[in-house]
């Protein structure tokens, strides 16, 4: 397959992948938006084909009138790209309607295709950067799709929730064994895009960094050991928790991880599968950044054991999944179709699991540039640089995230507040 038909595979299969992940959903589901962070389906499917006409189709004299007519609608952020609706209002446009948005991506699809078809050899090197960008910028939608459905879905009435994919009938799993603390020797290390490959621009700048001796935990954090932290009053002890976390507490009411639910005694959550009981041995997940420093300061001190627990930095993070083999691991992502976190088995051959896949980890970093850091080029410049400021990092992708969109270096980011992603924790601490 030479070069130009892998372009068209890749573009039909990543495009083809968000029709498949629709086609459980009504008419009614496509429009709904519960809040500003949540974008409805329709916007998603119109904003990735708005991405490829912007950044691809017009400079390439392939616009239409249509793509105008839209293009107010569906641009999300791109200030050079034009006036845009505002983001909490996306939910309240009706028009254009869903089959209309069926058709504009068909268009786009059609006209990208040519394209690929047409250019030159001279050009399509440049253009194969421009669709890889696309592939993943759709890729990171089809991410938040299932956490924005699940959204959706659960403000539903209790009685009247629908289930994305057939209810699953759990099956309990044994007890986590107990967590061990790993260790990691100090040193200059390289960080960033090492292995090489694609990757976003605030992965580029490979760099040598000092990490002191630190050991991380030999996996995630479990629903029992978080139900833990409530039953001892976690959610109500205001010396845990950050400034701005205690204010998130009272303005937002939070008692439990989002989706938690306490019916008849017993913690329930809602998941794409539906309403089931919480399982004790599953990864915490939906909490946010404060939630997971205020349990790692909670566990530090009612646990000998665990004294200093900390999150991870995201180069410690970064350093320990390397090491450890953590990028030949197989991991619970989209593919594996469950669409919620597993349990931890037995990390093969490594001494880490659940570094990749299940739910993204919050890391202490604050979302900052690289040494040397360089946006991409032109309008693109806008993707990544402009939110350094007043968010987290994350790590190691989700049971929702594709799995050859993830890699050691990847740095996702969120506002410190943010629970409606599948997010979780793992812990760290210094070395003796």
């Amino acid at each position: 397959m030479d070069k130009r038909e892998k372009l068209l595979t890749m573009y039909r299969k990543v495009r083809q992948a968000s029709l498949d992940m629709c086609a459980p959903l009504s008419t009614e589901d496509y429009q709904v938006q519960p809040s500003e962070e949540v974008s409805p389906p329709k916007w998603n499917l119109g904003h990735t084909s708005w991405f490829f006409w912007r950044f691809i189709l017009r400079p390439n004299g392939l616009s239409l009138p249509v793509d105008d007519s839209y293009a107010y609608l569906l641009n999300s952020y791109y200030h050079r790209a034009g006036l845009r609706n505002l983001r909490g209002r996306r939910g309240v446009v009706t028009r254009p309607t869903v089959e209309e948005i069926y058709k504009y991506r068909k268009s786009v699809d059609e006209r990208i295709e040519r394209l690929i078809s047409s250019v030159s050899e001279e050009v399509l090197d440049r253009l194969h950067f421009l669709i890889t960008v696309g592939k993943n910028h759709e890729q990171q939608h089809q991410e938040l799709f299932y956490t924005e459905i699940k959204s959706i879905y659960y403000c539903n009435l209790t009685q009247l929730r629908p289930a994305y994919i057939p209810k699953v009938e759990s099956v309990p799993a044994p007890k986590a064994k107990d967590i061990e603390f790993i260790p990691f020797k100090g040193g200059t290390f390289e960080f960033g895009n090492v292995e090489g490959g694609w990757c976003w621009d605030n992965e580029l700048c490979t760099h040598k960094s000092f990490l002191d001796d630190f050991a991380i935990s030999n996996r995630l954090i479990t629903n029992r050991e978080f139900l833990e932290f409530i039953h001892d009053g976690g959610y109500s002890n205001s010396l845990l928790w950050l400034s701005d976390g205690w204010y998130e507490i009272e303005k937002q009411q939070w008692r439990a991880p989002l989706y938690w639910e306490e019916i008849d005694g017993k913690w329930w959550t809602f998941t794409l599968s539906g309403m089931r009981e919480v399982d004790p041995e599953e990864p915490v997940c939906h909490i946010s950044f404060y939630e997971a420093c205020a349990f790692a300061g909670w566990k530090s001190g009612n646990d000998l054991e665990f004294k200093g627990a900390r999150l991870p930095t995201e180069r410690e993070w970064e350093h320990a999944a390397r090491i450890s083999r953590s990028g030949s691991l197989p991991g619970n992502f989209v593919e594996a179709g469950k669409l919620h976190p597993a349990p931890a088995v037995p990390a093969d051959g490594a001494s880490l699991a659940q570094m990749l896949g299940d739910v993204w980890e919050w890391t202490s970093s604050h979302y900052e540039s690289y040494p040397g850091f360089r946006e991409f080029p032109d309008d693109l410049s806008e993707y990544n640089g402009k939110f350094m400021n007043n968010q987290r990092v994350l790590r190691g992708g989700s049971c929702v995230t594709p799995r050859d969109h993830i890699r050691l270096s990847y740095r996702n980011f969120w506002h410190p507040a943010a629970r409606f992603q599948f997010t979780g924790i793992r812990l760290a601490k210094d070395s003796k």
